[in-house]
C-alpha cells in the first residue's frame, strides 16, 4: 500500500521498510537532516538499487564480496553506501537508482510510528507493516583489507 501527501518523488520523504529496519528515504539530504534534527554536516548512507549504479566506488578486489553481502553497509573513502535491490517494494523505489537513507526516528530517540507518519510525504507499507528491526552490519573497505565496525548476527 502506498499513501501520498506529495507529488514529487525526488524531493519527497518516503517512509518504507528496508531489508533491515524501517527508514526514511529521499534524494534531498537537507530535508532528511531537518526531519531527524541532526547536523547538516553529518552524512547519510547512500542506497543504490544495483551494483552497477555504484561500481566506480568499489575497490576492484572487493566486488565479489560486495555482490554476495546481505544486510550490510560499506564505508569506502569515508562515504557509507549499501546495495539494496527493491524487488518487493513499490515501483517508486525501483525507478530511483540511488537515494539517501536513515532510520525512521528522531535523532537519538526510539522508533515512533506517529512521528514517522507525520514527517513522511509518501508511505510504502506491505502486508507485514512497518517494524523496527536490527541495523545492518557495518564494514569499512579499502583495496587491501576490510574492517568490521558493527557486526550483528541475523
Amino acid at each position: 500500500m502506498v499513501r501520498r501527501k506529495s507529488t514529487s518523488r525526488l524531493s519527497s520523504i518516503i517512509l518504507a521498510q528496508a531489508d533491515t529496519t524501517v527508514g526514511f528515504i529521499s534524494q534531498d539530504a537537507k530535508k532528511l537532516a531537518s526531519i531527524k534534527s541532526r547536523p547538516q554536516s553529518k552524512p547519510f548512507i547512500k542506497i543504490y538499487n544495483s551494483l552497477l549504479a555504484c561500481e566506480s566506488r568499489i575497490p576492484h578486489a572487493k566486488r565479489k564480496f560486495l555482490r554476495r553481502a546481505k544486510k550490510t553497509t560499506f564505508i569506502v573513502k569515508n562515504q557509507a553506501f549499501r546495495i539494496v535491490p527493491h524487488a518487493k517494494s513499490s515501483q517508486i523505489l525501483r525507478d530511483i537508482s540511488w537515494h539517501y537513507s536513515t532510520s525512521a526516528n528522531e535523532s537519538g530517540k526510539k522508533f515512533s510510528i506517529e512521528f514517522c507518519e507525520d514527517k513522511a510525504d509518501i508511505i510504502i507499507e506491505d502486508s507485514f507493516g512497518l517494524k523496527e528491526l536490527q541495523a545492518s552490519k557495518l564494514i569499512k573497505l579499502n583495496n587491501k583489507k576490510l574492517r568490521r565496525l558493527r557486526w550483528i548476527n541475523f
